[in-house]
């Protein structure tokens, strides 16, 4: 998965769960303050990336994230970390 399918599907995401413009989501936008998410905004926006992603996104991490850019790090690393259907492939294999 690359970080600009990533940024893509967290901008779609960020969009339907915060009802903005897709052009006002960019990595330096602030989820509260420039977009306008409300604590239960915040809670929506993550179950929906753990749904998006098929992750785990723990508290403390959800709370560190406060810009897109943020997030999209957040998914990124999550991405990196989840093995890839191929090595689950290959584990069931073994």
């Amino acid at each position: 998965m690359t970080t600009s399918s990533i940024e893509q599907r967290v901008a779609k995401v960020i969009a339907d769960v915060l009802k903005v413009a897709p052009d006002r989501i960019v990595n330096g936008a602030r989820i509260k303050e420039d977009l306008g998410a409300d604590s239960l905004d915040q809670v929506s926006l993550m179950m929906d990336l753990e749904r998006e992603f098929e992750g785990s996104i723990s508290d403390k991490d959800a709370q560190k994230a406060a810009t897109v850019g943020d997030i999209v790090a957040l998914i990124t690393a999550l991405a990196a970390a989840k093995p890839s259907a191929r090595e689950n492939a290959v584990s069931a294999m073994s």
